[in-house]
């Protein structure tokens, strides 16, 4: 066990599991104390590493992240403090791993719980080769206006409070966390405050003990009096009753000892061994406010403790959240959403739950309608918007979106590469004509032209018209999608003035070329303009700027996205090796 201080103004520490606010907390106090250097050099994640962004005053620092201990100890040599936020479970394991580092001298071991077999391990390894142990079951420790271990003290307020930022006279150990903040609140009212502080734990095999502390204490000049508060449970007070009937302690020592089981370990035995011993004793756990006044006084009185100058501590900049939540700053945001919510208990698409859309029975045309439209369209215009994607979900090996994703999934690439490579080839030649055939079947018929008018302007422009023309159909071989979608608006749409004006354009093109039939971008395009007049529900202004956008190149988007999918997988199923164009396919030519 250390004989002496154990932190100072340049100690280092080492925190195994990140957890964010204990380490802010530490940087915080560190910037209140001016410290020139972090008090944490490394953040030990298993099986991780990089940076973790955090704030040293106003500026954002990025603190190392390693994935073992040992890892940790290479890159940051001068950190001597190992802080273990691990759970009871592993806690043992990584407090041993770290008291093995030869440059590691302390140990904070917070989780309580930490199974007694492996206390007593770590126990006897700390005392064999000197080193320092800080609980289990511990909140840690501080050293006024130097360092402190992870949520020590509490609050900056707190902190603040207790004149924690800059050091007193005063070494404090007790058992307990909780009681440690009181105390630390109690010997700043009454004394120019805490040197030291420490919560030894509260499991039953402490790390190191109360005399322990106070033997430490003893030999730091500048703590000049000490103040030792026990805890339910346990006899810990007994070795500082030992301590000082041997003159080991030759300081005043303020100390009020708890009740536990047996009859030696009431509080009244405690205090009154602690009274022979030569402690400082109240009469009662109240009373010991003003006994530490008294003792610190007399110290005064006697010349023994000069006068503290007081600081001012510097403002910890108020985190952007905290100050918004109380009114104190406006802050422009970054991103507006006006289609889903995730705030309250579940998630809401255009202001509808959840839980409504499954209770309601919702399909997917109803759920692209919320998060698309930002309304809840018909049960024939949802039904119509799912027919829609199952008749675009796929068409085939050959076309070129499937065969881009089939090439690269058996390019051995994974699943997003392949279906984005197959979403690539969607523009105005497949599949990416849908918005131009609404838009221009839209503009020719509500400027009241002629098939011909339509069809010739559009040529003399050198412009092929958008959803007409097809690979493989043809007047005779006419494309069973596009009849599909016609079959259905005619049963279900209150208008199909738009679809019936492009069948009208597909009358005059096949006049010209047998192929020159209504494809499915068309169907689809002149069908969307029915539905978005046609239900009533859409503006003009708004009909102009969903085509304008391009929801419906989304819709086929959307549903092809199935069918690259479907390839990508079944190409890995099948195991399919790395294609080759074969050289009789291509026209070697100079």
């Amino acid at each position: 066990m250390a004989t002496g201080q154990i932190f100072s103004k340049t100690t280092q520490a080492l925190f195994y599991n990140y957890k964010q606010l204990p380490i802010q907390r530490m940087l915080d106090f560190d910037f209140l104390c001016g410290r020139e250097t972090p008090s944490v050099a490394g953040i030990i994640n298993p099986g991780s590493d990089g940076f973790q962004k955090l704030f040293f005053g106003q500026e954002e620092i990025a603190i190392p992240v390693h994935p073992t201990i040992e890892a940790a100890c290479n890159a940051h040599p001068t950190a001597d403090v190992f802080i273990n936020f691990a759970s009871f479970r592993s806690a043992a394991a990584s407090s041993m791993s770290a008291l093995k580092q030869p440059t590691l001298r302390v140990v904070a071991i917070i989780a309580e719980g930490v199974p007694e077999s492996d206390a007593k391990q770590l126990i006897s390894y700390a005392r064999a080769n000197n080193k320092v142990i800080i609980g289990p079951a511990t909140v840690g420790g501080v050293q006024a206006g130097a360092f402190k271990i992870g949520d020590t003290a509490g609050t900056i307020d707190n902190i603040i409070q207790c004149k924690l930022y800059r050091p007193g006279s005063v070494g404090f150990v007790s058992k307990s966390g909780g009681m440690s903040n009181e105390l630390y609140n109690t010997i700043a009212r009454v004394t120019d405050g805490i040197y030291e502080g420490i919560a030894i734990g509260g499991d039953v095999f402490p790390g190191s003990t109360l005399s322990d502390h106070i033997l430490r204490f003893n030999n730091i000049p500048q703590v000049k009096m000490m103040v030792v508060l026990g805890e339910l449970g346990g006899s810990d007070e007994y070795s500082l009753v030992e301590a000082l009937k041997q003159g080991k302690v030759q300081k005043p020592v303020v100390a009020w000892g708890a009740k536990s089981g047996g009859e030696l370990e009431s509080a009244q035995a405690k205090n009154q061994a602690l009274r022979d011993a030569g402690a400082v004793v109240p009469t009662s756990f109240e009373a010991l406010e003003s006994v530490i006044k008294e003792t610190f006084e007399k110290l005064v009185e006697e010349g023994n403790i000069p006068p503290v100058p007081e600081v001012t501590p510097p403002l910890i900049p108020e985190d952007l959240n905290t100050a918004i939540k109380s009114g104190k700053v406006r802050a422009p945001t970054h991103i507006i959403s006006t289609i889903s919510d995730d705030r309250g208990e579940e998630p809401c698409y255009a202001g509808v739950p959840m839980s409504t859309i499954i209770e309601r029975g919702y399909g997917v045309g109803d759920v692209i309608s919320l998060l698309w439209f930002k309304r809840s369209l018909p049960r024939y215009c949802t039904q119509f918007i799912e027919i829609c994607v199952m008749l675009c979900a796929d068409h085939g090996p050959c076309v070129s979106g499937a065969h881009n994703s089939i090439v690269t999934a058996r390019a051995g690439k994974d699943l997003v590469s392949s279906l984005v490579s197959g979403l690539l080839t969607i523009g105005p030649r497949f599949g990416g004509a849908i918005d131009d055939a609404a838009r221009y079947f839209k503009d020719a018929y509500d400027r009241g032209l002629t098939p011909y008018e339509f069809v010739e302007g559009m040529k003399k422009k050198g412009i092929r018209v958008p959803g007409i023309g097809h690979r493989i159909k043809s007047r005779d071989n006419r494309d069973k999608r596009v009849q599909l979608l016609q079959k259905y608006a005619h049963a279900h749409f209150p208008s199909v003035k738009y679809m019936e004006y492009a069948v009208q354009v597909e009358t005059y093109t096949l006049s010209k070329a047998n192929n020159l039939v209504m494809n499915v971008d068309g169907a689809i395009g002149s069908l969307f303009l029915d539905l978005l007049s046609g239900s009533g529900m859409f503006s003009k202004q708004e009909t102009d700027e969903i085509i304008e956008i391009g929801y419906l190149n989304g819709l086929f988007v959307l549903a092809r996205s199935i069918g690259l999918i479907g390839h990508t997988f079944d190409q890995k199923r099948l195991k399919q090796p790395l294609y080759r164009h074969p050289w009789e396919d291509v026209l070697y030519t100079k």
